[in-house]
């Protein structure tokens, strides 16, 4: 060698080293480069395509006309895949060009369904669960997740007005209890038990909604009302993707009460002989609705989104604002929520660890006694002004229950500052054999500091009135206020500890795919830390409620209150899990599942249960007498049962004893404080259990262009809680919370997704979906404890009809059943009559209670939704329709309107005009008010434009325009027909329902 190297030239070593080590490279160039164009389904190139060589960490993406060209050899596997697209897989032989045509997977059963611990392909889905993506949702100035979903996956009842701070009833399948708000369970990032209003709509990826109980049941005793499972979007692999979305828009009130104005209530007047009192008649013509609602409001959202990754590790950051104005004035919501999201794979990517951190910040203005605000804006006089003519405002006193809606509003305040943080750390760890370990520790807490104030005016000449609850158990109730303004201020705060660890097992043998999960849930919940004071008798009330070391309560022997007891509460659930899914040819599943939970709240003799879920699917189109056929490229049997629990309506001290204050006594002429029993103890309460049968069919049909599922299920609740009415001997409070009810819904879903043209230039997709349920209550009754079969709820209230209720609780009938007078037109008289309690009599004098008559139910016979979506070159229009059929609403508020001989006292409805003023019945709550509530609304209606080849700093701009609530069709008579479909007591308008807006707003989504 040392020959050799003397006899190169000068020089030639450090060439022949250079070439050693560059060969490897220049062999690398030497691959083959494999070149191609990616295109849709229609032919238009597709850009941002992820190129892969399958094993390897050779990655890149296509550009903008479609094109990719990547270094592989015969042999490799490229991997093409998309954002809710089907990824395609081929192996490579002697070609160097290969292009590809991505399918869309809306209409394949190869997406991707996150469920309970774990995701699952939805071709391998055994339950009945429906995705939502993003592009999917509603559009609009929206500040409800719940919103989103409206109209878009069958049996999901969502109601909503426009209320910017309450947030929209969402009840899945029919409500199955009477004791829980009915809203489902929110699992947001695999956190449970999330404050949804925490995720700002813009950074959803997607939502996954369980309604059957084997995707439910997991959960156990929250899941009794479905699950939605939410996730937020991720940073990815490759260049830092920076975009921002944002809207304006500008809303105005869609309708109104169709009230007198001054000159057609003057006449009125006039045609019957009667007069305005002086007091009153000031000459005015005010419509007191309007003077209460702003014209209109301009509603802001901004979200800016950072987000990105390397080969082990991934992030994404966010920052949303987000302005509602209300269009009631002195209603607003201000929201500003910031998330972090960090994953770094470790130790050759057999470890990821994951940081979650959101905050939602929120500032909501409301109105106190907003429902009797509401109420005297529709009664009030027209003929009277606002302010007098000294600048005050115009009162008459002398009439009861009579107040300026105006004035109760600028002499009242009412602000709630809220926080709601989640924080979650993660751990995935892969282990020998197949197996997965899974870590997830999180914290939640949610924080308010409420403050509101009733100035000396209000507290000075409104003492005295009766408020205006949402319809319930009980009715309306006289407020007392105290000397020279009464401010109230509270902080309290609820935290969540939560600990969720289990493992996971994946094995393949041969055709045989088992996948088994085993974990352990441990959660400790604080509810109610904090305090409250509301005190009186402040010197000015500009400080409102902000300085309450100002005020006196002392000097006028009021004392400071303190609030309820019993707020302050802890609650621990402790929880074992576990899921076997077996998958034989991907052609028959099996999945089975039980959860064992335990529950502070229940009684110490069943503080544990057990909730177990069986499912099974069969892929008929994989059969080989199917592979003859080509009209079903997909279709798949379900059936599943299940059983969850409930443990929402409940609190710490449900099953306790407690002692409390039962007032002052005088002892020997010494007043003395009392304590006395104040809830009754019950070991044995146990959980409400809800089993659910769901039969299921998937299919795709005609090569991809028509997609969809039908669902038939029952869903029986047992062991229903309810507070009894017992022998005070026996139990010294006379009631005690105890299960014993019983209520069962049965429905059919049908969910439809169909490409109706797609070409080059021009696609037209279709979304549709229908459901039916039928809501009952099969029992009330306790086996050890009389009553409940029968209970009155809903009392609107309204003058002359204190007691008087509009729905009772009762076993066979549904859940929202109207029972009051059925009307029966008028006598001779022109007096309105009803049918007496034997269905044959009629009379003008009916008894209340006695009287009564089931007169139809609140629950809707169908839902739909339908969503059709045209996209022509860059322009695309999306149009989304829903409707509510075969529901009834009682129209309280037409009711109280209805007074034609009082009217010179109280406003009445435009269609009351012919209304004789010698009836004196003609207001009374009776089947007369029943309404249909069928409705079919334009729910949302947006117009956009996609800009492209904008430059290398711009990847994507797009304009649009949307409309919301742009029309609704239906004959009821009052504000809106979407009235409230949950609680105890649905389907009642009274006087409170927040005016729905009709919103036009301009938006833009750009991404850098």
């Amino acid at each position: 060698m040392r020959l050799l190297c003397q006899s190169l030239p000068k020089g030639a070593g450090i060439h022949l080293l250079l070439l050693l080590l560059l060969s490897p490279l220049c062999m690398l160039a030497q691959s083959p480069q494999v070149t191609g164009t990616v295109s849709d389904s229609t032919g238009k190139p597709m850009a941002g395509i992820t190129v892969t060589v399958k094993g390897k960490k050779i990655v890149t993406s296509t550009k903008a006309n479609g094109t990719y060209a990547i270094p592989a050899k015969n042999g490799d596997v490229l991997v093409f895949s998309g954002v809710s697209l089907d990824p395609q897989e081929v192996t490579l032989d002697d070609r160097t060009s290969i292009d590809v045509t991505m399918q869309s997977a809306a209409l394949t059963m190869t997406d991707v369904v996150i469920v309970g611990y774990g995701k699952a392909s939805r071709k391998a889905l055994t339950s009945a669960i429906t995705t939502v993506k993003p592009d999917d949702l509603n559009r609009g100035a929206i500040a409800d997740v719940g919103q989103l979903l409206q109209g878009k996956v069958p049996g999901l009842n969502v109601t909503a007005s426009g209320d910017p701070n309450r947030p929209a009833a969402v009840i899945v399948r029919g409500a199955s209890t009477i004791n829980s708000p009915g809203g489902p369970f929110y699992v947001v990032d695999g956190v449970p038990g999330v404050d949804i209003s925490i995720i700002a709509p813009a950074d959803i990826a997607s939502m996954d909604i369980l309604k059957d109980a084997a995707a439910t049941a997991i959960y156990g005793n929250r899941a009794s009302n479905g699950v939605i499972i939410v996730t937020t979007r991720r940073g990815k692999k490759g260049q830092p993707q920076v975009s921002y979305s944002g809207f304006v828009g500008v809303e105005k009130v869609s309708r109104r009460l169709d009230v007198m104005d001054a000159g057609q209530l003057r006449d009125f007047l006039a045609k019957n002989n009667l007069a305005f009192t002086p007091l009153d008649d000031k000459g005015a013509d005010t419509d007191w609705q309007k003077e209460i609602q702003r014209n209109e409001a301009v509603s802001t959202s901004h979200n800016i989104y950072i987000g990105g990754g390397g080969d082990h590790g991934s992030y994404s950051a966010s920052l949303n604002y987000f302005s509602k104005p209300g269009i009631l004035k002195n209603s607003n919501l201000q929201r500003i929520i910031a998330r972090l999201s960090v994953e770094q794979f470790l130790i050759n990517d057999k470890l990821r660890l994951g940081l979650n951190i959101t905050n939602s910040n929120n500032d909501a203005d409301d109105i106190p006694y907003r429902n009797t605000v509401l109420l005297q804006s529709a009664t009030y006089l027209p003929v009277s002004p606002v302010k007098n003519p000294d600048g005050t405002y115009f009162e008459n006193f002398t009439k009861t229950g009579y107040y300026n809606p105006v004035a109760m509003m600028n002499h009242s305040q009412q602000n709630n500052k809220y926080n709601n943080l989640m924080a979650n750390l993660t751990a995935q760890a892969k282990l020998p054999f197949g197996l997965t370990y899974d870590l997830n520790v999180a914290y939640i807490n949610n924080s308010n500091l409420y403050g509101s104030y009733l100035d000396k005016y209000f507290t000075s000449n409104y003492t005295g009135m009766y408020d205006n609850p949402d319809p319930t158990t009980y009715g309306h109730g006289i407020q007392s206020f105290g000397t020279n303004g009464q401010a109230t201020r509270q902080a309290y705060s609820n935290s969540s500890k939560i600990l969720e660890t289990y493992f996971t097992w994946d094995k393949i043998v041969g055709k045989h795919v088992i996948n088994a999960v085993l974990g352990y849930s441990w959660q400790e919940n604080v509810n109610g830390d904090g305090f409250q004071v509301t005190t009186y008798n402040f010197p000015v009330d500009n400080i409102g409620y902000q300085n309450l070391a100002l005020s006196n309560p002392y000097a006028y022997s009021t004392r400071i209150g303190l609030g309820a007891d019993l707020i302050y509460q802890k609650i621990k659930l402790i929880s074992d899990f576990a899921r076997l899914k077996y998958n034989y040819n991907e052609k028959y599943f099996l999945q089975a599942s039980v959860r064992r939970d335990g529950s502070s709240v229940f009684g110490a003799n069943n503080e544990w249960g057990y909730f177990p879920s069986v499912a099974a699917a069969w892929r008929i189109s994989e059969e080989d007498f199917m592979k003859s056929q080509d009209l079903f490229s997909e279709l798949k049997l379900r059936a599943s049962y299940g059983v969850t629990g409930n443990a929402f309506g409940f609190n710490a001290y449900t099953a306790q004893f407690i002692l409390g204050s039962q007032g002052t006594w005088y002892y020997n002429g010494t007043p003395t404080a009392a304590y006395g029993p104040l809830a009754a103890a019950n070991s044995d309460l146990k959980w409400e259990e809800v089993a659910t049968t769901n039969i299921g069919l998937d299919f795709t049909l005609l090569k991809g262009k028509l997609g969809g599922s039908i669902d038939v299920y029952k869903k029986k609740t047992t062991d229903m809680i309810y507070n009894y009415n017992v022998d005070p001997i026996l139990v010294p409070v006379g009631k005690i919370v105890a299960n014993g009810g019983e209520m069962e819904n049965k429905g059919i879903e049908l969910a439809l997704s169909a490409t109706i043209i797609q070409n080059r230039k021009f696609t037209w997709t279709s979304n549709l979906n229908l459901a039916h349920n039928v809501n009952k209550i099969t029992s009330l009754k306790s086996p050890l404890f009389p009553g409940g079969d029968s209970v009155a709820v809903g009392f609107p209230e309204g003058g002359g009809q204190s007691g008087a209720s509009l729905q009772l609780l009762k076993e066979g009938y549904p859940l929202g059943q109207f029972y009051s007078l059925d009307y029966a037109g008028k006598d001779a008289a022109g007096v309105s009559q009803y049918w007496a309690k034997d269905g044959k009599t009629l009379t003008t004098a009916p008894l209340r209670g006695t009287d009564y008559h089931y007169l139809g139910n609140a629950q809707p016979k169908l839902l739909l939704g339908w969503t059709n979506t045209f996209k022509y070159n860059n322009f695309d229009l999306n149009i989304a329709l829903r409707g509510v059929f075969g529901n009834k609403i009682f129209n309280a508020t037409r009711a109280d309107l209805f007074r034609p001989s009082t009217a010179q006292y109280t406003n009445i409805l435009e269609d009351a005009a012919g209304e004789s003023t010698a009836d004196f019945n003609s207001y009374k709550y009776s089947s007369r008010f029943i309404e249909s509530g069928n409705y079919l609304r334009l729910d949302n209606a947006t117009l956009g434009y996609n800009f492209k080849n904008l430059g290398s700093y711009i990847k994507s701009l797009r304009l649009y325009l949307t409309g919301n609530n742009l029309f609704v069709i239906t004959n009821f008579n009052g504000v809106d027909p979407e009235v409230n479909q949950g609680g105890i007591a649905p389907g009642i308008d009274y006087n409170n329902f927040y005016p729905k807006t009709r919103t036009l707003l301009f938006g833009a989504n750009i991404s850098f």
